[in-house]
């Protein structure tokens, strides 16, 4: 069984948390939305895909790989996760927004798997922006590893 998790990490959140899922999980190939743009993935039985929220919005590129690939998508087993600092409803409701409805539904496993604000990785202005809307003024890091840690199981 070949398995890929497909991602795109702005400051590294997400990459962190496909390299942990990587380590748990056994013959995974990491691709990194960034560096290929459109990938095969009809060479794998398992497809996970991962994003982050920034400004309440997904990334587009994650966005358009499940919107490119969503036939192929639905005859694969599927697990899907999204970092993001907000917890329970508030968490809940961006990756019903970031995932469309057919994949969610489709999906072995799904994955809410906390968040990071990095800011040594922030521009002046999303540094302005976290401060102002979350209240934190420095690095934090809320990684659920409960959830990664059941969301591998899962997909295993």
């Amino acid at each position: 069984m070949s398995i890929a998790i497909v991602y795109m990490s702005k400051h590294g959140t997400t990459q962190k948390v496909a390299n942990i899922l990587k380590e748990k999980i056994n013959s995974v190939e990491l691709i990194d939305l960034r560096k290929n743009k459109k990938p095969d993935i009809s060479l794998y039985d398992t497809v996970i895909i991962g994003g982050s929220i920034h400004a309440g919005m997904m990334q587009n590129r994650v966005k358009k790989f499940c919107e490119s690939n969503s036939d192929l998508l639905m005859r694969n087993t599927l697990g899907l996760f999204l970092c993001c600092m907000y917890e329970e409803e508030k968490a809940l409701e961006q990756f019903e927004i970031a995932f469309p409805k057919e994949l969610r539904n489709h999906a072995k496993a799904t994955g809410l798997l906390g968040g990071e604000f990095i800011f040594e990785k922030m521009n002046f202005f999303e540094k302005l922006i976290v401060k102002k809307v979350s209240g934190f003024k420095e690095t934090v890091s809320k990684i659920n590893m409960d959830e990664v840690e059941k969301f591998a199981q899962k997909m295993a």
